[in-house]
């Protein structure tokens, strides 16, 4: 499937693209969006997020890139960040949408290379060799749509730890016959957020990440602009900010020390950095944040 520039990118179906959350994680019932749109949800695709649906009843069919599966439940359907994915509920079909900044897939991925995978792999596993009871799927996502919408304290780590469990469910549930065919493009995407995950305290420079690619630079920017329609750069950077941002927004830390947890040596060159890209002074943006949240 082409990507022509109509197609719309979202981080939630149907609402305005936006910042990138910094511990992104949404869960909602597939009717809440899909009901009101005729159990039908157009071709688009989420830059920065992942999705991972559960079918608990009903069915219908689902387009991941180039590939098209039908849909029986139990089943569940991975769609990484980047693929363009069009889905046609049957009517008063049942289960869950969890919706997670690639932050948040790393951080409940604990460093397991197979959750990581699963998280990152488009495909529909079925239930129905995993071993796994279905209705125990339910329950799971049932809690966390409970733990959503609820502003308790420990929120955010009960939600991290059941998106924990979630993926080791898909993993269980896992059939490699059922992935689509290689896509170079988002293979080579993946890696390159791996490394920057890894790596970009210390190193700003995407060639050095084409370099540990064995890529040029240009096939690296390359990959980015078709699946993530963005440059290597923006999303190395997008990377850095994401990580001022949390500690600006959740810690007390001062400007100065969040811009050497960021990786920057000279924190004046550091809030040149986050005003140009942010549009607000690394004060204002806490000032801003804080702001919103006791409103």
């Amino acid at each position: 499937m082409d990507r022509p520039a109509a197609i719309p990118r979202y981080y939630l179906y149907g609402d305005p693209a936006r910042d990138v959350e910094l511990d992104f994680l949404h869960v909602e019932p597939i009717l809440d969006r899909s009901g009101p749109n005729d159990w039908t949800i157009r071709p688009h695709f989420h830059p920065d997020h992942s999705q991972v649906m559960f079918v608990a009843q009903g069915g219908g069919e689902v387009r991941l890139e180039e590939a098209v599966y039908k849909l029986s439940a139990p089943t569940f359907i991975v769609i990484p960040a980047g693929v363009i994915h069009e889905i046609r509920f049957q009517e008063n079909t049942e289960g869950h949408v969890l919706t997670a900044a690639l932050v948040g897939l790393r951080a409940a991925a604990r460093d397991d290379v197979g959750l990581l995978r699963v998280g990152t792999t488009a495909g529909v596993l079925p239930l129905r060799h995993s071993g796994l009871d279905p209705a125990g799927v339910s329950l799971l996502l049932n809690d966390m749509t409970r733990e959503f919408v609820w502003q308790a304290p420990g929120r955010r780590a009960a939600l991290l730890a059941q998106y924990t469990r979630l993926l080791v469910f898909v993993l269980r549930a896992g059939d490699a016959a059922e992935a689509p065919p290689p896509d170079r493009d988002l293979d080579l995407l993946n890696r390159y957020r791996g490394l920057i995950e890894t790596h970009f305290r210390q190193e700003r420079a995407p060639s050095f990440y084409a370099r540990a690619l064995a890529v040029t630079p240009a096939r690296l920017n390359a990959a980015c602009r078709a699946r993530a329609e963005t440059t290597a750069s923006d999303l190395l950077y997008q990377r850095i900010l994401i990580e001022a941002k949390r500690h600006l927004a959740y810690t007390d830390h001062t400007v100065g020390e969040v811009a050497h947890i960021a990786g920057f040596d000279d924190p004046a060159y550091f809030s040149r950095f986050f005003s140009r890209h942010v549009g607000l002074s690394p004060a204002a943006y806490r000032q801003s944040v804080r702001a919103g949240a006791a409103g």
